[in-house]
C-alpha cells in the first residue's frame, strides 16, 4: 500500500520527529464561507513549530467554475516547491477544522506522492497531548516537487454520468460524505444556485461517522468497515467518494485506505459541480 510512512501519525510521533531534515508539516485549515472564521489568522496566532500554511482554495484550477478543483500537475508542483516541499520529503498535514487536511492528503497522492500522512486528531489532538505552538512566520527555502498525475484516483462528472448508465454488476458504488439532510435534499446547499439532492444510485455515509467524537481521531478499521457495510457497500467492489465540493469525500477515501483500499477515487467536482448542471439526473 505504498510507502510505509502514513497514512496517519499521532501527536507523539510528530513531537518526536519534528526537526527531521526530510519532514515537512502543513497546516491546511480551511473553513466554508458560512463559518465566518479566518484560518490564516488562526495560523498566525499559533501553529505547530515549523509548519507552513496552505489554503486548499489557492491550490486549484483557476479556470474551473467549481471551487478548489484539482490544478494542473505543473501548478501543483510549483506551488509545493515554493512552499519548501520537495519530492524527497515526508509530509504531515493537519488542520484545526474537520476535514480540509484530508483533501490535501488526497491531492498529494493524486500527484504521485505517497509519503504523506494526516495528523490524527488534528491541532486539537496536538494541543491535548501537550504539543507546543509557535507564532513565527515561516520562510521555507524553495524545493523541487515533481508531480505525476494519477488519473485512477479521480473521477469527473462525465465519469459519474457514464457510471449511472452501466449495468449494476459493472457500476462503481458512489458514497456521499455530506450530512444526511443535505443528501436527502431537506436542507438547501451552502452555495447559491445549486440544486438539492444527490447523485442517482449513491448512498450516504456522513464523514463524521468515521471519526471518534471524543478524540477526534479516525475510528478503528473494523468500525470503519462496519460503517460502510451498514450502508450496503461491498468493500470488495469499486467505490467512489463524493461530497459537497470534493473535500469531506477525502475522509471516506482515507478511511477506506486504512481498511486496505488505496485505490478509492474521489469525484473532484462533487455536488458543487453536479448540482450546478440542471440537466444532470
Amino acid at each position: 500500500m505504498g510507502d510505509a510512512f502514513g497514512p496517519l501519525v499521532d501527536p507523539g510521533w510528530l513531537a518526536a520527529n519534528l526537526g527531521a531534515t526530510d519532514l515537512r508539516v502543513i497546516d491546511a485549515t480551511w473553513y466554508a464561507p458560512i463559518d465566518d472564521k479566518d484560518a490564516r489568522a488562526e495560523f498566525a496566532a499559533g501553529h505547530i513549530p515549523g509548519a507552513v500554511y496552505i489554503d486548499i482554495s489557492d491550490v486549484c484550477d483557476p479556470d474551473h467554475s467549481a471551487p478548489h478543483m484539482l490544478p494542473p500537475a505543473e501548478l501543483f508542483a510549483d506551488f509545493m516547491g515554493m512552499a519548501g516541499i520537495g519530492s524527497n520529503c515526508r509530509i504531515v498535514v493537519y488542520d484545526n477544522g474537520e476535514y480540509a487536511a484530508t483533501r490535501l492528503w488526497w491531492m498529494f497522492r493524486v500527484f504521485g506522492h505517497d509519503r504523506v500522512a494526516l495528523l490524527d486528531g488534528g491541532l486539537a489532538g496536538w494541543r491535548a497531548a501537550g504539543g507546543r505552538l509557535e507564532t513565527a512566520t515561516p520562510a521555507p527555502a524553495s524545493a523541487v516537487f515533481k508531480a505525476v498525475f494519477r488519473p485512477g484516483l479521480v473521477r469527473s462528472m462525465a465519469d459519474v454520468l457514464a457510471n449511472i448508465d452501466r449495468d449494476a454488476d459493472d457500476r462503481e458504488q458512489i458514497v456521499d460524505a455530506r450530512p444526511p439532510a443535505r443528501f436527502a435534499g431537506e436542507l438547501p446547499e451552502m452555495r447559491p444556485g445549486l440544486l438539492s439532492g444527490h447523485i442517482p444510485g449513491s448512498v450516504n455515509l456522513h464523514y463524521a461517522d468515521l471519526i471518534d467524537e471524543r478524540s477526534g481521531r479516525f475510528r478503528a478499521v473494523a468500525e470503519i468497515e462496519h460503517a460502510f457495510r451498514l450502508r450496503g457497500i461491498d468493500l470488495d467492489r469499486p467505490v467512489v467518494a463524493t461530497c459537497g465540493s470534493g473535500v469531506s469525500a477525502c475522509h471516506l477515501a482515507l478511511g477506506l485506505y486504512l481498511a486496505g483500499r488505496s485505490d478509492v477515487p474521489v469525484y473532484d467536482g462533487s455536488w458543487a459541480e453536479w448540482g450546478a448542471h440542471p440537466d444532470n439526473p
